[in-house]
């Protein structure tokens, strides 16, 4: 498979755009979910987990504040934001429980 490159600014601001709540923090793609439990909050992920393996593309995942999900994208490889974020990221977003959004 030939290695992802880069996004430009102007295609990440892009991508942002069509995407819910996701935001930039430097070399990463970002969003926080508040579920309604804890055991809500580890169900999430658990159904994360296999579309990332499917995809070969695993993100950074924190479960803090009993229900809280941060989850965190980005190409170790291409050094920055690819599509290969964003595309996960929509994937992520249709998981999500209604309401879950911004935390």
């Amino acid at each position: 498979m030939a290695k992802l490159k880069k996004l430009s600014e102007q295609k990440i601001k892009r991508g942002l755009a069509k995407l819910n709540g996701w935001k930039r923090e430097k070399k990463v793609l970002s969003k926080e979910f508040t579920l309604s439990s804890f055991t809500g909050a580890a169900k999430f992920i658990a159904k994360i987990a296999p579309i990332a393996n499917r995809m070969d593309h695993h993100p950074d995942l924190q479960l803090y504040r009993y229900k809280r999900v941060k989850i965190m994208l980005t190409t170790h490889d291409a050094g920055g934001i690819t599509r290969k974020d964003f595309d996960l990221a929509s994937k992520i977003d249709t998981l999500a429980p209604p309401g879950a959004g911004q935390a």
